[in-house]
């Protein structure tokens, strides 16, 4: 599954959220899987796009980044398969109740 991290830098503090990342990496737990980011060209947000089948997975990354930034996950679906469902009648697949999103 697809989410997009919205991640909004508290008081636009984008060097703490990099020094951070230089020193000990995305400290990522095994799963959850980074695809690309882009940043806002003022810094209050950045938009990852991750991958993983364990929703849950999120909360185990986010304790070491929530004292530097607010997060909003936001489970996702390519373009062609939102196309696909909205011209056959079909929903799209969504994220089981129990995954625990933040």
């Amino acid at each position: 599954m697809l989410f997009m991290v919205i991640e909004r830098y508290k008081n636009r503090d984008a060097k703490s959220v990099y020094h951070r990342f230089k020193e000990k990496g995305r400290m990522m737990p095994e799963g959850l899987q980074y695809v690309g980011s882009w940043v806002e060209d003022n810094f209050d947000r950045c938009f990852q796009l991750m991958e993983c089948e364990d929703p849950a997975l999120f909360q185990q990354w986010l304790v070491h980044w929530e004292d530097l930034a607010d997060f909003e996950i936001v489970h996702v679906v390519s373009s062609a398969e939102a196309a696909d469902a909205a011209l056959s009648g079909r929903d799209l697949p969504g994220v089981p109740p129990s995954a625990g999103q933040r």
